[in-house]
C-alpha cells in the first residue's frame, strides 16, 4: 500500500522495536501479555498503531518503578486499545501507583536504614537484630548462629 493508505498508519514490530529501544522479542512478549495488540496484513504480518509507542513508554516507565507486569496490564486494560493514552490517562494511571510506590519507598528506607545495624554481627541471632530475628526469637531454637545451620527454617529465606 502506498504512502498514504491503511499502513502508512501502523508500524511494523522492528519499527516499534527501534522507536522504543526494546528487542522485537520484548515487543512479541508484550504483545503475548496482552499489553498491547496488533492486527495482521493478508501476509501475516504485525502491524501496530502508532499509539502503542506510548503504551510501550508507560510500560517501560511503570516497571523501572518495579511496578509487576500483571498490575501493569490490569491497569492498561481499562485504557482503550484504538488510541494512544493521553495525558489524563498518564495522570490516572499514575496516581494508581503513586501509594504503592510510598510505600514501597518507606519499606526500604526502613530496611536500609536497618540493614547498617546488623553488618557487623555475622551470626545475626542476636536478640536485638531486627531484620531477622525480631523479639529474639531464634533462643528458642538453642544457642549459637541458627540462621547458619542449613536445615533452620529461617536459613531458607
Amino acid at each position: 500500500m502506498g504512502k498514504g493508505g491503511v499502513l502508512h498508519r501502523y508500524l511494523s514490530v522492528g519499527e516499534v522495536a527501534k522507536r522504543s529501544g526494546l528487542a522485537v522479542s520484548a515487543i512479541h512478549f508484550y504483545e503475548r501479555k496482552g499489553l498491547i495488540a496488533s492486527i495482521r496484513t493478508d501476509g501475516n504480518q504485525r502491524r501496530f498503531p502508532r499509539g502503542v509507542l506510548r503504551r510501550v513508554a508507560i510500560i517501560k516507565v511503570a516497571q523501572r518503578t518495579g511496578i509487576p507486569l500483571a498490575e501493569i496490564g490490569n491497569a492498561l486494560s481499562g485504557l482503550p486499545n484504538n488510541r494512544a493514552p493521553t495525558t489524563q490517562d498518564w495522570e490516572k494511571l499514575s496516581s494508581r501507583w503513586r501509594d504503592d510506590l510510598d510505600a514501597r519507598i518507606e519499606q526500604l528506607t526502613l530496611l536500609r536504614d536497618q540493614l547498617g545495624q546488623c553488618i557487623g554481627c555475622g551470626c545475626l541471632s542476636i536478640s536485638d537484630c531486627p531484620l531477622r530475628n525480631p523479639g529474639d526469637q531464634l533462643s528458642l531454637d538453642g544457642s549459637g548462629a541458627q540462621l547458619l545451620e542449613v536445615d533452620h527454617e529461617f536459613s531458607k529465606v
